[in-house]
């Protein structure tokens, strides 16, 4: 019995989109889940506001690849954020008390609410570096706390 190539039976485009699936398949086994537990955060109700960014650059410019938010209760929130390739990222959370959006500052910029950073980072007059911050997420799911200060 003879039985025709796959190349025979498929369209040169089906056949590109196939070699695509085929070389972009093994990346997205990598992906991983980063799973953050927030404590530390005020007794009453806010909103947890959370930045992660993927390298040096989109951190010092305050521009993430991804934000979330979640309401804070007890102190306590959880986010995820899923499909993560493998690399090292940095977390910014602050809780937002008075619902205003933002993380209120006093006259001379020091935060009025409570914030963080990965790996409990903590900088000097001023954010930790991206270094300082980075973890690292490889092909397993991670799962990391951030105290609020």
């Amino acid at each position: 019995m003879h039985l025709p190539l796959l190349s025979s039976l498929l369209s040169r485009p089906a056949m590109r989109a196939l070699c695509r699936i085929a070389i972009l398949a093994p990346a997205s086994t990598l992906a991983a889940d980063l799973s953050l537990d927030i404590a530390h955060g005020p007794a009453g109700e806010a909103t947890l506001y959370a930045s992660l960014h993927n390298n040096a650059a989109s951190y010092a410019d305050g521009k993430p690849m991804a934000t979330q938010t979640a309401p804070m209760r007890d102190g306590k929130a959880r986010l995820v954020f899923p499909g993560l390739a493998p690399g090292h990222y940095a977390l910014r959370v602050f809780a937002d008390e008075n619902g205003n959006g933002k993380l209120d500052t006093n006259l001379i910029g020091l935060p009025t609410e409570r914030y963080g950073f990965s790996n409990d980072a903590k900088g000097k007059f001023g954010a930790p570096d991206f270094d300082a911050a980075a973890i690292r997420v490889d092909a397993a799911d991670l799962q990391a706390v951030i105290h609020l200060h």
